[in-house]
This record gives structure tokens, sequence and C-alpha cells, in this order.
């Protein structure tokens, strides 16, 4: 099997010839981009530094997929948020558009032509290109959650929940439209599979809240972006497992604050897993023993794809990120 076909089997718990290792989020770090002699913001900006970066991640890392997007800003940027694009040490930050729950949406017809969204598409098309024979070519959107906090700031939307959550319910009916659009547009530049980020975690979002706001909107962009989807949401989020198993979504990218014994339980038989490995004592701090002992532990507990739990840290060394593919293809 390629290590394409390995990916995809995965993402469904499927047979494969060997373990799969993968990333659903961001694998860039600084020591990686001088590698290859790219830096930041550039690759937030060119398709073809973004798309090479991407690619660094199978020809470098070895991973058996690719991810163009690394920012968390890309479509919220097209949406109008006013944008710091970072640089080599540091990852983008935006602004709100809105003050107030209350402001009118405002979703341009040509968001997808604007940077934010043009710039991964193409990418997502050279990737396609160039090593989509191979490897799986993974986009990400965002859901309607996430671009909540991104375009009225997270303290008036997370407030807005308790004081006004049909306008806050509303506001997420007319974001929906955005994160399917990317979708769509990004399976026709060429991904085989979406990670759907949405930053739902315990400390700003209760179970209850996920029940109430998102667990039937989870749902419902698992039935209309046609590809498997891999949710990523940081933290713990063991309390929120169940609702997740029963979106219907493929794979769960998960972090390591939830035991991988009690993802692999809380996930069910027909819901993948990705990731769960440290960011901080395996990938920023590993060493060959280490990084060897939580691979073995990850497939003995049930872990489909293996990799870091999410958006590595930018001072990590790369070369623990290949050990990691080493360990689990060789």
């Amino acid at each position: 099997m390629t290590p394409k076909e390995i990916f995809l089997s995965s993402l469904t718990r499927g047979a494969t010839t060997r373990p799969s290792v993968g990333s659903a989020t961001s694998i860039v770090t600084t020591d990686l981009l001088e590698a290859i002699d790219i830096a930041f913001p550039d690759a937030h900006l060119d398709p073809g530094k973004m798309a090479a970066i991407a690619a660094a991640g199978h020809t470098v890392l070895g991973f058996d997929n690719v991810m163009p997007l690394f920012s968390v800003w890309q479509e919220s940027a097209a949406l109008g948020c006013e944008m710091d694009w970072g640089n080599s040490g540091r990852m983008p930050d935006g602004h709100p558009v809105y003050a107030s729950i209350d402001d009118s949406v405002r979703i341009p017809q040509s968001f997808l032509s604007e940077p934010g969204c043009a710039v991964p598409l193409e990418a997502l098309r050279i990737l396609r290109e160039d090593v989509g024979a191979r490897v799986a070519v993974v986009g990400k959107v965002f859901g309607p959650w996430t671009l909540g906090y991104h375009l009225f700031g997270v303290e008036e939307f997370l407030i807005s929940t308790i004081l006004k959550p049909a306008r806050v319910k509303d506001v997420m009916r007319q974001l929906i439209e955005v994160t399917v659009d990317f979708a769509e547009a990004q399976i026709a530049a060429g991904a085989d599979a979406i990670t759907l980020g949405d930053h739902c975690t315990r400390d700003l979002c209760s179970p209850d809240a996920y029940r109430e706001f998102l667990a039937e909107i989870h749902q419902e962009l698992h039935e209309r972006i046609c590809c498997p989807l891999i949710l990523h949401i940081c933290g713990d989020t063991s309390d929120r497992l169940d609702y997740i198993r029963q979106t219907g979504i493929e794979c769960f990218h998960f972090d390591s604050k939830v035991p991988t014994d009690q993802a692999r339980k809380l996930a069910g038989e027909k819901l993948s897993l990705m990731g769960g490995t440290s960011n901080i004592d395996i990938v920023l701090k590993g060493t060959p023993e280490t990084i060897a002992t939580d691979m073995a532990e990850k497939l003995q507990l049930g872990v489909d794809i293996l990799g870091p739990e999410c958006a590595v840290p930018l001072d990590a060394p790369h070369g623990n990120l290949r050990m990691i593919a080493d360990v689990v293809t060789r």
C-alpha cells in the first residue's frame, strides 16, 4: 500500500500493511523552515512556498499526508479580520471584525478569491499535482464556533452564548456556510480529506454547550462535506467524546490531555483516532527512547494514525518528527 492508501484507510479504521503516521495540523518548525530555505510569514501568503513546506511533511519528515494550512486564520482573514501574519518565530493573529454579536454578519460572495482562501486553494492544487498520487492531501477548515471567536472576539462570543443563545445559533447557521464552501473548494482543489478545527475545548465550551451549540453542527458538516473529516479539538475532550462519536465524523485528532486508553474507550469501535502524542514531552523534548516508547504505547492502545497532538511548537526540533515517522514506518 502507498502512504496515501495507508492514511486514508486508517481514517476509517480499515486494514493497512503498516501503521499510519501523520498530522491534521501544522508540522512547521523554525528549523524545518531553515532546512528548506522558506520563511514565515511568506508561506501563509505565497502558494508555492506554502505547498513546498507542506510537501516537506512527507519528503523530509516521512509522514503519510501533507497539510498546507498552517494558520488558524485563513478564512477569517478572507472574511475581513485585520491580520498580523507573524514571523519565523510566531504564528499569525487577527482582530475581530465586529464589536457586538448583534452586528450583521457580512460574508462576501468573493471570499474564496481573497488571499486568505485563494493561497491555500492554489497550494492544494500544487500538492495534488506534485505528491498527490503517493501521499494523502489534507485540507483544513474551521467550524462556526471558532469563526465566531475570530469575527466577534472570544469574550463577546462566549458571553453571548449565555445572554443571547438564539443570536449565537443564528450567527453559527450563517457561518456554517463559510465552512462548507471553503471545504468544497479545497476538495475541488485536490484535498482527499479535511481537518475540521473547532476550538471548543473544556475551558471555553462546557459539555452542555457542546451538546446545545455544536453537536448538531458537526453532524451536519459531516453530512455536507463529501470527504472524510478529521475533527480537531485541543485540550481535554473526554467529557464530549461520546457526543463527537455520535456525529458520524470519521476521525478525531485528540490531545494528550485525554489519556489514550480513555480516548479509545470513549471513541468506540468506529471513530478513528489520530495523534495524542505530547507536543512538549515528545515532540519538543523527546529522545529516541521516549519517542519509541510513546509510539509503541499508542499502537497498543489503538491509535489509528500516530503523530503529534496539535500544531507542533515552532521551536521543536523537526528531527523528532522524523523520528516519529521512522519508528512507525520502519
